[in-house]
């Protein structure tokens, strides 16, 4: 949905660690990123922002983690007034957007564990969720050939035997392109699986941790962690590396390898196209989601990313 022709919107970078959330969705009685967020920014708005709604790239869920996170929000004039009260911006951005990065942070307190990183006028069309093009994780596993920090390890999953990231390359490699994820995927009634898997791969960083670089137009529920899950059974030699492939083909949800834990999961980044075909985006997705059947207009292509 457009801003009103009142208001300006507004993108939000954001990060967060997921260890206490229950994800990124506001649900009843429960702690999650959204919420947070929109009540952080009731407190600077007061009454006038008990409709603010901030929408977001990609849904990540119970543990996942974000350095890339991107949402907007709309402001009318009213309450952008509002937001920049108390003096002009301090770093020579946008009035508007520095004033609310500042003051949103500020409610979070000293060291939160979400925070907006920038804030600032979004180009005409923009959609956080609608414009993207593609959505960029990372997974991190510490094996038992790497230094294991403990200053990480609540984006760090510790396995408890070597891994041999050439197969686990190679398996990564053979599930690339356009496919039907759905052994990869956790089913959704009346949702497509279908994904295109732009980008998989696999490095040892500097003090060996493992980690993935997994990007896609978008991602069904769980893929990521299933995604990981098949290499790690290929790289401890419980499964071939022809098998990712295999398993992929029969297009049913497998006992063959484990999901792997949230923790190890970062949202990294999120793509868009240049500004002026951010409108054109937004108005494709959405026609690619009118399915004009009777089902949810929003089922086909959905992009709730990753869940528990």
């Amino acid at each position: 949905m457009d801003p009103a022709p009142t208001s300006t919107r507004f993108r939000l970078d954001i990060a967060y660690d997921g260890t206490h959330f229950a994800g990124w969705a506001k649900q009843p009685g429960l702690r999650t990123v959204q919420g947070v967020l929109e009540d952080a920014i009731t407190t600077i708005l007061g009454k006038q922002g008990d409709k603010i709604l901030v929408a977001v790239a990609g849904r990540t869920d119970t543990g996942v983690h974000a350095t890339g996170q991107v949402a907007h929000l709309d402001l009318d004039e009213e309450r952008a007034a509002r937001v920049r009260r108390g003096g002009p911006a301090r770093d020579g951005l946008h009035p508007t957007g520095s004033a609310l990065r500042r003051k949103v942070n500020g409610v979070l307190g000293q060291y939160p564990d979400v925070l907006i990183t920038n804030a600032r006028p979004a180009a005409p069309g923009f959609d956080a969720r609608f414009s993207a093009i593609w959505r960029r994780y990372e997974y991190r596993i510490a094996d038992s050939i790497s230094f294991r920090n403990p200053l990480e390890r609540a984006q760090t999953v510790w396995h408890p035997s070597p891994l041999d990231v050439d197969r686990m390359n190679a398996a990564a490699q053979s599930l690339v392109g356009l496919h039907d994820f759905a052994t990869y995927c956790r089913p959704r009634e009346g949702r497509t699986t279908i994904r295109t898997l732009q980008r998989f791969g696999w490095i040892r960083d500097a003090e060996g941790v493992l980690v993935a670089d997994v990007r896609a137009d978008a991602f069904c529920h769980s893929m990521v962690r299933a995604l990981v899950g098949v290499c790690v059974a290929v790289g401890e030699g419980k499964l071939e590396v022809a098998d990712a492939e295999r398993l992929r083909s029969e297009v049913t949800r497998s006992n063959e390898f484990a999901v792997m834990p949230a923790r190890g999961l970062t949202l990294a980044e999120v793509g868009y196209p240049s500004d002026a075909l951010l409108g054109q985006r937004a108005a494709l997705t959405r026609q690619r989601r009118s399915l004009g059947d009777g089902r949810d207009p929003f089922a086909e292509f959905d992009d709730d990313d990753e869940a528990g």
